[in-house]
């Protein structure tokens, strides 16, 4: 149970840009002589043990925020958590176990979702209805139907939401993206998003009790209720479809919504996805290796192409993405996901040819007079011209938190850097393409309609189903 205090109050009706904008130039220090210690944003971390530990140091840094309280179905987690939020000087949050209960306190104003990927949507469209803003972390969804749900649910109850898609706060991409809209590699054709991440095999695991501390049927929620085991629990509940996405919605979601963006395309014409679980023989369900092509129409009638590619095992860098060319330093820039943090050897620094578990995570872009390159998610490089002559480059990060924060306050959800319409859009590429590999064969889509043409089979699947009372609504 939740210790909440259920007063009212009335922060939230200060939204003009003057004082927004004054606020959140300030330092922590001196922002609660600016506005008072109770006009703070006070937000609700839900899941704190891996990724929701990355949003506690995030909103941690942003002046005016207040840790109001954890939620996670592990009380071991969370009392750690707290624990280390007293030692970095910082206000107690409380703790909770279910997040219904959380949102019965009329104090909090947004809720910050890093739980497995089968609870995003739901637990967004609660907030919505209970008038929270959300960050919800990637992908924003389990399937299509709840992300459709969740976006109508943010127009509804006019909210403010934000996906974890760090990279579209990051100046070096805003400016990577624009070199593609401006011209300068030429008519951009054709896009690639590359997720080559070194993933060793999970093994076997049997059924086992359940830890104590820990409630399983909460964590369970909207999927089916099956017998506890470490691979269906902590960060191996990715390749298990019950829960998540497999590789292609937990790191490749951030490649493929950089490529969509740079193309400048929204819902794709055609899926074609294959690949499979190659090497190991083990309990992951989803593929360890998978392509997938993805056809766009543009507003003007033009063809576009995507290609995913995704990859567990040995790889090389092309375009010098991963070498650490591209000035990525050995530590992760504030908003990366906690899985690109876990191993920053192999992920950032510059490799030799002897190191070979490495990554190359990134995208490429085509064009009629050179290509452009995105190593992780602020930096980049392009080559002009048929004699692949060294173009402009840029690196930057930004604050994927702060904007969040700082349209809370404002209410100003134009100016959000990742809104969820956008990010439907990226995660229906993500469901599509597992769609097509689980089928075994290509999908036709209607971006309007937003279902497969002459596949029921394919809809159900895109359609999800939820174990009572956890169930996305049907009318929002």
């Amino acid at each position: 149970m939740c210790a909440l205090n259920s007063s009212r109050r009335d922060f939230l009706k200060i939204t003009s840009a003057g004082v927004a904008t004054t606020a959140l130039s300030a330092s922590a220090s001196s922002y609660a002589a600016i506005l008072g210690a109770n006009d703070r944003v006070r937000v609700a971390i839900c899941g704190v043990r891996g990724r929701g530990n990355d949003h506690i140091h995030g909103f941690s840094r942003v002046p005016g925020t207040e840790l109001a309280i954890l939620c996670d179905i592990d009380d071991n987690v969370s009392q750690q958590r707290v624990g280390e939020i007293e030692k970095m000087g910082l206000p107690k949050p409380k703790s909770c176990v279910d997040v219904r209960k959380l949102l019965e306190d009329k104090e909090i104003d947004a809720i910050s979702i890093a739980t497995p990927n089968h609870w995003h949507s739901l637990m967004a469209i609660w907030a919505c209805q209970a008038g929270k803003d959300v960050y919800v972390e990637k992908p924003c969804s389990h399937n299509s139907f709840e992300g459709r749900q969740l976006v109508r649910a943010v127009k509804k109850y006019n909210r403010i939401c934000q996906h974890g898609s760090q990279s579209r706060s990051n100046p070096g991409m805003i400016e990577a993206i624009h070199h593609l809209s401006d011209g300068t590699i030429g008519d951009v054709y054709m896009a690639r998003a590359l997720c080559y991440k070194w993933r060793p095999s999970i093994g076997r695991a049997t059924p086992e009790p359940v830890p104590t501390g820990v409630n399983y049927d909460l964590w369970t929620g909207p999927a089916p209720l099956k017998p506890f085991t470490k691979n269906r629990f902590h960060y191996n509940w990715h390749w298990i479809w019950d829960t998540g996405n497999g590789e292609v919605g937990n790191q490749a979601i951030h490649e493929i919504d950089i490529a969509r963006w740079g193309l400048g395309v929204g819902f794709p014409v055609s899926v074609s996805a294959m690949g499979g679980h190659f090497m190991f023989d083990d309990d992951q369900e989803t593929p360890n290796t998978l392509s997938a092509n993805f056809s766009f129409e543009d507003a003007n009638g033009k063809r576009k192409l995507m290609e995913l590619e995704v990859r567990h095992w040995i790889t090389n860098h092309e375009a010098e993405i991963g070498t650490g060319a591209y000035g990525a330093s050995a530590v992760p820039p504030a908003g990366l996901s906690g899985d690109a943090k876990k191993k920053p050897a192999e992920n950032q620094k510059s490799l030799g040819p002897k190191d070979a578990k490495t990554n190359t995570v990134g995208n490429l872009f085509y064009g009629s007079n050179g290509y452009l390159a995105i190593d992780g998610y602020d930096a980049y490089k392009t080559w002009i011209s048929d004699q692949v002559e060294p173009g402009p480059n840029g690196k930057a990060s930004g604050d994927h938190y702060a904007n969040f924060i700082d349209c809370v306050r404002s209410r100003r959800a134009s100016d959000i850097h990742s809104p969820i319409e956008e990010a439907h859009i990226s995660t229906t590429l993500v469901h599509l393409a597992n769609a097509s590999y689980r089928l075994g064969r290509t999908l036709r889509f209607d971006p309007v309609k937003e279902q497969v043409i002459g596949d029921d089979e394919a809809n159900r699947m895109l359609r999800g189903t939820y174990r009572a009372p956890y169930v996305v609504p049907e009318e929002i």
